[in-house]
């Protein structure tokens, strides 16, 4: 049996002259961007140039819309109700949208980003508030989330498309959660274990929790963190890898 698979990273996360991450050069290696809306990151400016690459490179586009908080980059937990929740939503994928129809191409799925995302793994009325805002602004766009996360039971639950991701460079947690920042080893840097480590998650489902344990889970797209200090060589390593594997990368969404 063949296996594919998609590599998906955050893309388009500077803002005004700041920038994050070789965007072009990462735009060569995924087969997914996941393009900062202008809360946690970005602006109309970064929105439309990485949009404008990644069409011209064949790359599929969701939005990664975030809570607003452009001081936090988006990974502290604002408390919002999900009113507000999808309220924000709404806002950073329509405009997103606007900005794939002018350049002549589609908006495909949507990625929560940092700790909006991290909330919507086990909060149930999050997660609602995500996939309500996705099927306001257009049902047939894919919520990609956590692999067993209550994010993929309310898209379900929403009638959208639900895709699974797993992490090439982040640790997971015993309960198949992410590893906090905040702690040491969340991050992974060597280069050869991130490799062997993805391949093994494409090819067996399989992955170990930072204490040891064996973890299911099934993957529809690998994220590799573009702000991820070596992101382009770990990325190439990745790709390399898996190619080697047998293991063809193509875009999830439709």
């Amino acid at each position: 049996m063949s296996l594919s698979i998609d590599l998906n990273a955050d893309l388009g996360e500077g803002f005004g002259a700041y920038q994050l991450g070789d965007d072009r050069e990462l735009l060569s290696l995924v087969t997914s961007a996941n393009v900062a809306c202008g809360f946690h990151a970005g602006d109309p400016l970064i929105m439309r140039a990485t949009v404008e690459v990644a069409a011209a490179r064949g790359v599929a586009i969701g939005a990664h819309p975030g809570y607003p908080d452009l001081m936090g980059f988006g990974r502290r937990e604002l408390g919002a109700t999900p009113r507000e929740i999808t309220a924000y939503l709404i806002y950073q994928i329509g405009a997103l949208q606007a900005i794939c129809r002018a350049a002549g191409t589609r908006l495909r799925y949507v990625k929560a980003h940092g700790a909006l995302y991290n909330r919507a793994v086990a909060d149930a009325d999050a997660a609602a508030a995500i996939a309500e805002a996705v099927r306001a602004v257009d049902p047939g766009l894919t919520l990609l989330g956590l692999a067993g996360s209550q994010l993929l039971t309310a898209a379900r639950a929403a009638g959208l498309r639900a895709a699974s991701e797993a992490f090439a460079d982040r640790a997971y947690s015993r309960d198949g959660s992410l590893v906090s920042r905040s702690k040491p080893g969340s991050v992974l840097h060597d280069v050869d274990a991130v490799v062997a480590r993805t391949v093994r998650m494409v090819a067996t489902g399989q992955v170990t929790s930072i204490d040891g344990h064996e973890l299911r889970l099934q993957a529809d797209s690998i994220c590799v963190h573009g702000d991820t200090p070596g992101a382009l060589d770990l990325l190439r390593a990745i790709r390399g890898g898996l190619t080697a594997g047998g293991v063809a990368v193509t875009p999830f969404a439709p």
